[in-house]
């Protein structure tokens, strides 16, 4: 049948003229911001091929499963087997690789990034065909009567380039998500690192304060014996002892917590052992001025580049708004063996839908306005907020610093002069128990802000690095934020 070929090529030129409506393949959403080569990107393929069935595909635990398979996990957790110390980076590349909301980030972005091709590809096309019952053709030859059509929707063209764009600038937002949960994540682990440091810091001063105690109460009673002083000092010591018994319970809670929340970002039991942390930490020399800080954060934080990408899907957004007064088109191809006359037979159709409702339109175009006006207010705002973060944390950071030099060079050891001076004074008999023990507990009250300066200037340090987008060390060029694929958890 010779008008079959003409269907057939009618056909063809409908599938391509559709076709060539549809953009290229994307760039990678990551590249703008994060520098990452498109073709050494592995998360692409991960985002974008379907996960392959068969009978090697491991079994999802069930809800009533999954305790015993945690419990199961923990009983051969070796993640620190062997360490005599508990050190910074190692646990801050270790929380990167384990805790779960990185896990769940990725997975975002992932999620993100698999929609571009479902935005950018041309609706399926329709196939139809409509058969007569035998005898009632046309010519009464049952073999003509049938018809065979196909149809192919086509966008308004820039239409499905305009829904490319506005995934990709998602995409590149929830890229820079996971690059600022990251930041969150190693500002949380340094934070939780210097709380378990001050902790054992204090616990040590506390031992070294009862040992002390209990010598002054030997003293005392060799004293009472010999009437040199009244009972009352036996008691006032083991009064003081007591004190700093009870101290010591509220220290072992403090050590506790601050155990389980490390082995929590750990994605850990809270109840497995740590090594213990450094037994000494020095306070740092060297930090960029405020302002320095602040223009490096303009362009480093992830929050604010991914305000900006959102921006830019919005505004692609508004774009396609705006191509929505325009119609979009369907083409048919068809051949109907109906026709008597061969040459009727192969058809060509095409229609368009009229964006006469323009209530609609305008209100899309509104609303696509107002949400650019909120998300670059957004901005706005977080920057500011921005500012102020760094601003303050780096007040309380040259606070922190001022004072531990103060009390590591002048207040401790004029303090533990005093304590000698005044133990000497008290077994020669010039001074009362109490003054002695007043000194002591004025070293171990020193001792412990000591320890607390130079932890919360660590603390204060870590929200800086955090607030200023990564590194402090600007000449370095560090703090780069990462692609999100190489973020991807290894399996422990």
């Amino acid at each position: 049948m010779r008008g079959q070929g003409w269907w057939c090529l009618l056909l063809l030129v409908a599938l391509v003229v559709g076709c060539a409506h549809a953009p290229s393949r994307p760039p990678n959403p990551q590249a703008p911001h994060g520098g990452v080569d498109p073709e050494t990107t592995s998360i692409r393929q991960v985002s974008y091929e379907p996960k392959q069935e068969g009978p090697t595909e491991q079994p999802l635990h069930t809800p009533a499963e999954l305790p015993q398979a945690r419990l199961a996990l923990q009983a051969i957790d070796t993640l620190f087997a062997g360490k005599e110390e508990l050190l910074l980076d190692v646990l801050v590349q270790a929380v990167l690789a384990r805790n779960p909301t990185l896990v769940q980030m990725v997975a975002t972005w992932q999620a993100v990034q698999a929609r571009y091709p479902q935005v950018t590809s041309l609706d399926d096309p329709i196939l139809g065909t409509t058969l007569a019952p035998a005898g009632l053709g046309t010519t009464g030859d049952a073999s003509n009567g049938y018809r065979i059509e196909a149809w192919q929707k086509l966008p308004w063209r820039g239409k499905l380039t305009l829904r490319g764009e506005n995934v990709q600038a998602q995409a590149r937002a929830a890229a820079d998500d996971v690059n600022d949960v990251r930041l969150q994540l190693i500002e949380s682990v340094k934070i939780a690192f210097y709380d378990y440091y001050w902790v054992a810091r204090a616990m040590e001063v506390n031992a070294e304060n009862l040992r002390l105690l209990q010598k002054f109460r030997r003293d005392a009673e060799f004293r009472y014996i010999n009437g040199q002083a009244p009972q009352q000092d036996l008691f006032l010591a083991d009064v003081e002892i007591g004190r700093q018994q009870k101290r010591n319970y509220t220290l072992e809670r403090l050590r506790l917590v601050a155990v389980a929340r490390i082995n929590t970002l750990l994605n850990r039991d809270p109840d497995l052992p740590l090594p213990p942390p450094p037994k000494k930490i020095e306070i740092a020399e060297g930090l960029p001025e405020a302002a320095q800080l602040r223009a490096a954060a303009l362009a480093r934080r992830p929050d604010l580049r991914a305000l900006a990408n959102r921006i830019q899907a919005e505004e692609a957004a508004l774009a396609l708004a705006y191509k929505e007064y325009y119609p979009d088109f369907d083409l048919m191809a068809a051949y109907d063996a109906f026709w008597v006359e061969p040459g009727l037979r192969p058809q060509l159709a095409l229609r368009m839908n009229l964006p006469v409702r323009l209530a609609r339109r305008r209100a899309a175009v509104w609303e696509a306005k107002a949400k650019i006006a909120q998300r670059r207010a957004e901005l706005d705002r977080q920057v500011n907020q921005m500012n102020y973060e760094i601003n303050q944390a780096y007040a309380e950071v040259v606070e922190n610093k001022q004072a531990g030099r103060l009390y590591e060079q002048e207040v401790l050891p004029k303090a533990e002069l005093n304590v000698n001076s005044a133990e000497a004074a008290y077994q020669n008999g010039r001074i009362p128990f109490l003054t002695l023990v007043e000194a002591e507990r004025e070293v171990i009250r020193l001792k412990d802000d000591y320890y607390q300066f130079v932890a919360e200037y660590y603390r204060r340090l870590a929200t800086l690095e955090r607030a200023a987008g990564g590194s402090l060390a600007l000449a370095d060029g560090a703090g780069v934020s990462p692609a999100p694929s190489d973020l991807l958890p290894c399996h422990q």
